[in-house]
């Protein structure tokens, strides 16, 4: 049987942390009723000489205990500021998050843009 998409949800806006070293979540995606992709984007370019983030990506590989999959420091300005989260094939019972900590500089609003298609049977 051919796989196909059974549904699709944007998630999309700006994050901005409420202070220095506190964790924000970006997207947070719960389990869904079959497998299911997702994939996305955030723009760093706000971010300027002294800033500091550190960007965190999640799974909960049990569907209830997140387990850190990725972190990556950035330093402001950065040259090639879109970051792409490539697409992940989960279970539809894991859990996916991705946040963000700024630990210097001053506090900046970051954009983003998600996907998540839940696979289905045709």
């Amino acid at each position: 049987m051919p796989v196909v998409v059974a549904s699709k949800t944007r998630l999309y806006g700006s994050v901005t942390p409420p202070a220095l070293n506190v964790e924000a979540t970006v997207v947070e995606v719960g389990a869904q009723e079959d497998d299911y992709i997702v994939e996305g984007y955030i723009d760093l370019s706000p971010l300027s000489e002294g800033d500091v983030l550190e960007v965190r990506e999640y799974v909960a590989v049990d569907g209830a205990n997140y387990q850190l999959f990725l972190r990556t420091l950035f330093i402001g300005p950065v040259p090639e500021p879109v970051i792409r989260f490539h697409a992940k094939t989960l279970l539809g019972f894991m859990k996916y998050k991705v946040a963000i900590v700024q630990t210097a500089g001053s506090i900046r609003s970051l954009p983003y843009g998600f996907v998540v298609e839940v696979l289905g049977l045709a």
